[in-house]
């Protein structure tokens, strides 16, 4: 029987608290860097490739670490995400892994959102992406239009949110402890 190496040094990262999924090119010099900066400032740990990684990371171990680990994702999706087979992966572990997701439509509407296949993403993967992105296409979400949106008022909703849905984990966490540490009646 296989067992899988595990790389202590990735393990032993500190979790993060929220972990931005996003396209590149269309949204790192933006709204995802605006978020990660924002969710900083207000003493979270927010996961963002190019903040938390460094030269000669293992790039899936790590994304895939943090997404395991974290506690909410937020997905910005936008024209480009659904041609990154990164982005598809993450948003299927995000999805089998069962963790909230708090979507962003960036300038694309949820109907818009389709996997391109050009015949480089293997069929069991295809059929996972395919599973993730309608999850996430029915789960509500903020809209953001660059052209008429303010990405300050974008990053503060999202940024709400995400406080809001983890001081809700939090206590939803609180409350199954105490009930399993309160003995039964009979």
């Amino acid at each position: 029987m296989k067992t899988k190496m595990v790389n202590p040094f990735i393990e032993s990262k500190k979790a993060c608290d929220v972990f931005i999924n996003h396209r590149g090119i269309d949204t790192k010099r933006t709204i995802a860097t605006l978020l990660y900066d924002h969710l900083s400032w207000l003493n979270l740990q927010p996961f963002l490739d190019n903040k938390n990684m460094k030269p000669g990371d293992k790039l899936f171990d790590n994304i895939d670490n943090a997404i395991r680990n974290c506690k909410i994702g937020v997905t910005v999706f936008s024209p480009n995400y659904c041609k990154s087979y990164f982005c598809l992966h993450e948003l299927a572990l995000f999805m089998e892994s069962k963790k909230k997701v708090i979507p962003i439509f960036c300038d694309i509407k949820p109907s818009e959102l389709r996997i391109v296949n050009n015949g480089n993403v293997p069929l069991k993967d295809l059929e996972r992406f395919k599973l993730a992105l309608e999850e996430a296409k029915y789960t509500v979400g903020l809209t953001f239009n660059s052209s008429k949106g303010n990405l300050s008022d974008v990053v503060k909703n999202a940024s709400e949110i995400v406080i809001e849905s983890l001081i809700e984990m939090e206590s939803e966490q609180k409350m199954i402890k105490s009930s399993r540490n309160t003995p039964m009646a009979l």
